[in-house]
This record gives structure tokens, sequence and C-alpha cells, in this order.
């Protein structure tokens, strides 16, 4: 242990060799202000990229709003066309059931002056007059 001692020698920094150590070992204000302008920079990037995103979702979003509208417009041709089958539907069932309902009629008083006549011959074959 003695001889360590011995051979260990005594190191001396003066003020200038200081400084130049921490100069060189601990970054300097010029290193942080590069960094925070590199930062500084990469976050404008960033912000400057989201309002390119932003305007092309907002042109594809319109795209697709044109699109509805269109997809709008052919329902209401659709709708327009089934409404027109509708009415000329319900016109012809309307004419249909004028019809049935004066055929109901015609075929009911047919029935009832048959049963009428058939009375009148039960009656007169109940009372000897044929």
């Amino acid at each position: 242990m003695a001889e360590n001692k011995k051979e260990q020698k005594d190191i001396s920094i003066n003020q200038k060799e200081l400084d130049l150590l921490v100069a060189n070992i601990i970054p300097t204000s010029r290193y942080f202000e590069i960094r925070f302008d590199h930062l500084q920079k990469q976050v404008d990037e960033l912000k400057h990229g989201q309002k390119e995103i932003r305007a092309d979702m907002d042109r594809r979003f319109a795209q697709v709003d044109k699109r509805f509208e269109q997809v709008d417009r052919r329902f209401d041709q659709v709708n327009a066309k089934l409404d027109t089958i509708i009415e000329r539907m319900d016109t012809k069932i309307d004419a249909g059931l004028r019809e049935n309902w004066a055929m109901s009629i015609r075929l009911f008083t047919f029935a009832m002056v048959f049963s009428a006549i058939s009375m009148a011959g039960l009656l007169a074959k109940i009372t000897d007059l044929f």
C-alpha cells in the first residue's frame, strides 16, 4: 500500500483547464438553444402537417357530401316514380272496385228478383193458382 501511494501522483488542475473540461463535458446554453430550435421546427412541421391533413379531410368529406346529394336526388327520383306507380294502381283498383260494386248491385238485384219470383211461384203453388 505504501508503494501505491508513492506511485500515485497528485493531479493539479488550474482554472483554465477546469473551465475547458466543464465547457466540453457540460453542454452550453448554445447547445440547448439549438436543440430547442430543432424541437420548435419539428412542432411547426407537425402543425403544418395537421393543417394539410385537415384540409385533405375537409376536401374528402365535401366529396362524400356530394355523393350523398346525388344519392338523395336518385332516391327522390325513385320516390316520384313509386308515387306515380302507386297512383296508377290506386286508380285501377278504384275503377275495379266501382265496377265490382256495380256488378255486385246488379247480382244482388237479380238474386232478390229471382227470390221474389220464386216466392211468388211458391205461393201460387201453395194456393193452387197454377
